[in-house]
């Protein structure tokens, strides 16, 4: 018999799982999502894209501003729900949310755990030039992600893969694991195992500060710092237009072979001098721009070898 759920969660990579659960035939009571927020030139509301899907379904949607008050706790348990699949929902769930429902809350998340518990798992990975990551879906518990497996699906990570392109990868895989977890679930036949204790790592958010590009470290580093970062938030530099500084976001980029001061165009096709080695550009953006390839950037802004970035 299908079961009665609560969805919890807020951007696109959260998405398809919602899909996949209607998909099924589960019963969903209530979607849990953040408040829309202003957005765009006229400052409208914006929902998130779980509840723009939720709408398309014709599900209940809820946007608490806390789930820490004893009557978000009873509207919680009022909707007679099973389980709760909670998908990059954005809110803690206390105690008595996680203990409301008989067969608890089961969180999808985008790592290998334990390494990269927290807010930005694939950001994190391939920052640190990671080879592989993953979903995993686990039984949520009090702690940040600490909870007990239930399965798990591996990726490789290849050498030029963005961040944006490993979340939609992940995003469809997740949304596949989740539904036979909750089909085993069903069935009484979902096992959970205890996570590790050792290679415990926390992929905390991305701050504005950790986006500016640093040429002076190693071209492997740097070329692993833009794809982690891209396309959003983005890895950025500044280059000098007409005597003022223009910052772009470098989004794509090889690791090549040379050697100039950190920072320094090598040649005349974007290949910038690092700390050890270089890397080229491949595609860029400027701000309020839309994406473009080198060689188009280049056609409207030649750059001469020796052009400093910073």
């Amino acid at each position: 018999m299908p079961l009665r759920l609560i969805f919890m969660g807020t951007p696109e990579f959260a998405v398809p799982t919602l899909v996949e659960i209607v998909g099924r035939g589960h019963d969903v009571a209530a979607v849990y999502t953040r408040a829309a927020k202003p957005a765009g030139r006229g400052m409208e509301p914006r929902p998130t894209p779980v509840e723009r899907e939720a709408r398309r379904f014709g599900l209940p949607v809820h946007t608490p501003a806390t789930l820490r008050t004893p009557e978000a706790a009873a509207a919680f348990k009022a909707h007679g729900a099973d389980a709760a699949v909670v998908v990059a929902y954005g809110l803690i769930l206390p105690k008595p949310i996680l203990e409301a429902l008989p067969l608890g809350c089961f969180n999808l998340h985008a790592s290998l755990l334990p390494r990269w518990r927290g807010a930005a798992p694939i950001n994190r990975a391939i920052m640190a030039g990671d080879a592989e990551t993953g979903v995993m879906v686990m039984k949520m518990e009090e702690g940040l992600d600490t909870g007990p497996i239930a399965m798990a699906e591996r990726v490789p990570i290849p050498a030029d893969m963005t961040a944006g392109q490993i979340h939609d990868a992940l995003a469809r895989l997740g949304a596949d694991l989740m539904v036979r977890a909750l089909g085993a679930l069903e069935r009484s036949s979902l096992s959970l195992t205890p996570q590790p204790t050792d290679g415990v790592t926390y992929a905390a958010k991305i701050g504005n500060a950790e986006t500016r590009i640093d040429w002076s470290r190693p071209a492997q580093t740097v070329h692993d710092h833009i794809r982690g970062l891209s396309p959003f938030p983005g890895a950025w530099c500044e280059l000098a237009t007409d005597g003022k500084p223009t910052r772009v976001k470098v989004l794509r980029t090889s690791v090549v072979a040379g050697s100039a001061p950190p920072g320094t165009l090598i040649d005349d096709a974007l290949t910038v001098a690092c700390g050890e080695g270089a890397v080229r550009i491949l595609e860029l953006q400027r701000a309020g721009r839309q994406a473009m390839t080198a060689n188009d950037f280049l056609r409207g802004q030649p750059l001469p070898r020796g052009t400093m970035l910073t």
